[in-house]
């Protein structure tokens, strides 16, 4: 099958797309993007909903837990198990 290009799979215009959001993308491949979500209904949705993604993880407060609490987690989590053994 001949590679047209212009026109990319779905598969590659979704990978374009995850690129596109960190700003990694060139400018062809922006382009050959825009051509593929004029016509494809898979690639706009996932498109959509990648951008809604991001856009989510960019607004939320998540709080993590400090380096010291985390280890502190994990030897009372080892700490339960080896008395289950």
């Amino acid at each position: 099958m001949k590679k047209s290009f212009l026109f990319v799979s779905c598969d590659e215009a979704q990978h374009i797309c995850d690129k596109a959001q960190y700003g990694e993308a060139s400018t062809s491949e922006r382009f050959k993007l825009m051509l593929r979500l004029l016509y494809c209904h898979v690639t706009k949705t996932y498109s959509k909903k990648n951008t809604k993604l991001s856009e989510t993880i960019e607004t939320s407060k998540v709080q993590c837990l400090k380096a010291e609490e985390r280890n502190k987690l994990q030897s009372e989590f080892e700490k339960e198990l080896s008395k289950q053994k």
